[in-house]
């Protein structure tokens, strides 16, 4: 039988966690909180401090040390300039390499977003609930977009409740997350909340995350995703059987654009894998949700819009009628105080594809 770093770790590079064993010399395990390609992530008691903490174990990889200490260094940025804990982001507590293995210690959270959505028996959520979910979400992104910084994978498993039975949140896994331009990653968001102009191959901005910001929004409301493309052609099907064919001018921009469209950019529709083929404009947003709410159907629109310039900004969002219809009076003016100067706030211009 092999050996891998003298036995501390299986043939993948992942550490042999065991319960009750020791961290470090300070973390004592206690249970596993999940895995990923990153390695894995276990709940432990952190000896030092007499806290419960959340700590990632990054695989003994290079290339896997290499993103997480990326992650380490953004979320610490993004700590340190949110001082009071504000804006909805993870923050971390410490970090060490301990047997080859990169440490990190993060606060300790509840379940994620899918899970909440899977213990409500995927039935979905009110809106008044929802509302407060989607303000927090829209004040870290609007407060990573003040930075300049893309999250790149936000999905219903990267935000996470504080408490169980409690809407308060945060957002996780920074892991593919970079400052604006520094485009280090081809493959990008998961696939059922992957923006468009990344299919597409078109540059992309900050406006990426508000697409899956829409998606998560959506399902949070049916209990379902509301593009389960099963391939990539597929996705981006089902966007276009909701929002129809994307205008030629976009699709200049789009370096893939000849996978998924002819030489008159009609869309080459195949069947899934069921043999379905879904048409462009086939169905409407409001159909799918069952909703006839005007100002939620207009707000998820304005998420979704094709061209990322015209896509809404997350103040934009934070000040649409159906996040400010929702908020009780005294909590409607803390909300205006802070994000109601539009022209004042919006520190970061809007970025056009020519600029990029």
């Amino acid at each position: 039988m092999k050996i891998f770093n003298y036995g501390y770790d299986d043939e993948q590079g992942d550490y042999n966690a065991v319960t009750k064993d020791h961290i470090a010399y300070r973390y004592e395990i206690l249970e596993s909180l999940g895995s990923g390609s990153f390695g894995q992530a276990v709940k432990c008691l952190d000896h030092n401090t007499g806290e419960y903490v959340a700590i990632k174990i990054i695989r003994n990889k290079k290339k896997f040390q290499y993103q997480a200490g990326m992650e380490l260094k953004i979320v610490k940025f993004l700590n340190m300039h949110d001082p009071h804990d504000q804006n909805n982001v993870i923050r971390v507590k410490d970090y060490v390499v301990f047997r080859d293995h990169l440490i990190i210690s993060f606060e300790l959270l509840s379940i994620n977003m899918y899970e909440f959505i899977k213990n409500n028996n995927f039935q979905g959520v009110s809106q008044n609930l929802i509302r407060r979910f989607a303000i927090q979400i829209l004040q870290a992104l609007k407060y990573q977009q003040d930075h300049n910084l893309v999250h790149y994978d936000l999905k219903p498993e990267n935000i996470l409740l504080k408490q169980t039975n409690k809407s308060g949140i945060k957002l996780i896994d920074y892991g593919s997350s970079c400052f604006h331009g520094q485009r280090i990653y081809t493959y990008i968001q998961s696939r059922f909340y992957r923006a468009p102009e990344i299919i597409l191959g078109i540059p992309y901005t900050t406006a990426i995350d508000m697409w899956s910001f829409g998606a998560i929004i959506a399902e949070l409301y049916t209990g379902f995703p509301l593009f389960p493309g099963e391939s990539e052609n597929e996705q981006l099907a089902y966007i276009m059987e909701l929002f129809g064919v994307p205008k030629p001018d976009l699709l200049k921009l789009a370096q893939r654009g000849k996978l998924f469209y002819d030489k008159t950019n009609q869309p080459i529709l195949e069947a899934n894998s069921r043999g379905k083929i879904r048409q462009p404009s086939g169905k409407r947003l409001r159909d799918i949700l069952k909703c006839d709410d005007e100002n939620f159907l207009d707000f998820l629109n304005k998420c979704f819009e094709w061209h990322p310039v015209d896509r809404m900004t997350p103040l934009q969002a934070l000040q649409h009628p159906w996040i400010l219809e929702g908020l009780p009076e005294k909590v409607l003016k803390h909300h205006r105080k802070m994000f109601g100067n539009g022209d004042k706030q919006e520190t970061i211009r809007k970025l056009t594809l020519t600029e990029i």
